[in-house]
C-alpha cells in the first residue's frame, strides 16, 4: 500500500556491527559461508589418545583370541579331531642329529670374543638326567668346556657325581671352546638356568631347560611335530614325574600305544621327547614296570653313548 513507509533492514551485517556491545568477547561464526576456513580446532589430550590406542589394541587382541577359540571349538566338534598323525610325522623333513654344529652367535648372539657359558643350578638328591644327556650330546657337537662345582648350600655331593662329567682336563685356552657347561650342584627346590648372568633371568624346570639346551641343535621340525615334542615333555614332567599312579599308568599306556607305531616317540629320529621321558623314568623307578614297547624303546635308549654314561650314575 503507498501509505506505508520503507524502513531500512535490521539483518544488515554493517547495521549488526555498528550495535554491537564493546563489552562482550567475539565468538567465531558457527554459519560461516561455504569455502571459508574452519574454526582451530582444540587439541587432544595425548592421555586421551594413548588410550583410544591402547583400548583398540585390546580389543583387536580379544577379536584375534575369539577367532582362535572358535577354531578350536570346531576342530574339537568335528570327527575329524582325533586323527592319526603318524603319517604325517612321516612326511615331515626330519632332520635327525649330525654333527653340523649351528651356529651359536646367531642363536645365543655374540659376545664379542667371551665363552658363551650356560649355567645350572641342581639338587643332587634329584640330578636332572635329561640334562646330563643332552650334554653329553652337545659334546659330539661342539667344543664344550664343562665344569661341576659344589655349592656352600650343599653338606655332601656322591662322588659320581662329582664326576658326571667325567675327568675334565683342560688342555686348551678358554676362548678355543665353543661353549661352557657349568653345573652347579645347589639346594635348590628345581633345576635353574642361565647362559647371560647379567641380562638374563633364570629358566627354572628340567623340562624348559632341557628344550633350550636341545634348541642349540638347531633342529627345525613342523607344527605337528614340534606341538607333540612339546606335549610329551609336558606329560612326562607333571604327569609321569608328578601325576599320581592313576596318571602314570595312562602315560606308560600312551606311551606304549605310540611305541607300537614308531621306534620313537616322535617319528622314527630320536628327539628331545625320548630324552625327558627316559629320564622321568630312571627317576621315578617306574622303568622296570613299563609295557613291553616302552621296555624296548628304553633298550634303545641305552644302546646311545650318552644314554649309557647316564646310566653309569644311577649304579
Amino acid at each position: 500500500m503507498p501509505a506505508m513507509y520503507k524502513v531500512r533492514p535490521l539483518h544488515s551485517a554493517a547495521v549488526l556491527a555498528e550495535h554491537l556491545p564493546s563489552c562482550m568477547y567475539p565468538l567465531p561464526n558457527l554459519h560461516r559461508a561455504p569455502g571459508t576456513a574452519a574454526p582451530p580446532q582444540e587439541e587432544v589430550d595425548p592421555s586421551l589418545q594413548a588410550l583410544e590406542s591402547r583400548q583398540e589394541e585390546i580389543l583387536k587382541r580379544l577379536y584375534e583370541l575369539k577367532s582362535a577359540v572358535d577354531g578350536l571349538s570346531k576342530m574339537i566338534q568335528t570327527p575329524d579331531a582325533d586323527f592319526d598323525v603318524t603319517n604325517i610325522i612321516q612326511t615331515d623333513e626330519f632332520s635327525p642329529l649330525s654333527t653340523n654344529g649351528a651356529d651359536l652367535d646367531l642363536m645365543l648372539g655374540k659376545d664379542y670374543g667371551a665363552l658363551k657359558d650356560v649355567v645350572i643350578n641342581a639338587n643332587p638328591s634329584l640330578p636332572p638326567l635329561s640334562l646330563l644327556v643332552i650334554h653329553s650330546l652337545l659334546c659330539e657337537r661342539y667344543k664344550i668346556l664343562s665344569a661341576v662345582h659344589t655349592h656352600s648350600s650343599v653338606k655332601s655331593v656322591p662322588e659320581n657325581l662329582l664326576k658326571c662329567f667325567g675327568e675334565q682336563t683342560k688342555k686348551q685356552p678358554r676362548h678355543e671352546y665353543q661353549l661352557g657347561f657349568t653345573l652347579i650342584w645347589k639346594d635348590v627346590p628345581k633345576p635353574q638356568m642361565k647362559f647371560s648372568i647379567q641380562t638374563m633371568c633364570p629358566i627354572e624346570g628340567e623340562g624348559n631347560i632341557a628344550r633350550f639346551l636341545f634348541s642349540l641343535f638347531g633342529q627345525k621340525y613342523n607344527a605337528v611335530t614340534s606341538t607333540l615334542i612339546d606335549s610329551w615333555v609336558d606329560t612326562a614332567i607333571f604327569q609321569l614325574k608328578e601325576g599320581s599312579s592313576k596318571e602314570r599308568g595312562a602315560v606308560l599306556r600312551s606311551m606304549n600305544a605310540a611305541l607300537g607305531k614308531s621306534p620313537w616317540l616322535v617319528g622314527s629320529e630320536l628327539t628331545l621327547a625320548d630324552v625327558v621321558a627316559w629320564s622321568v623314568l630312571q627317576q621315578t623307578g617306574t622303568a622296570s614296570s613299563a609295557p613291553a614297547n616302552v621296555q624296548k624303546w628304553m633298550k634303545s635308549c641305552e644302546n646311545l653313548a650318552p644314554f649309557s654314561s647316564v646310566m653309569k650314575l644311577l649304579k
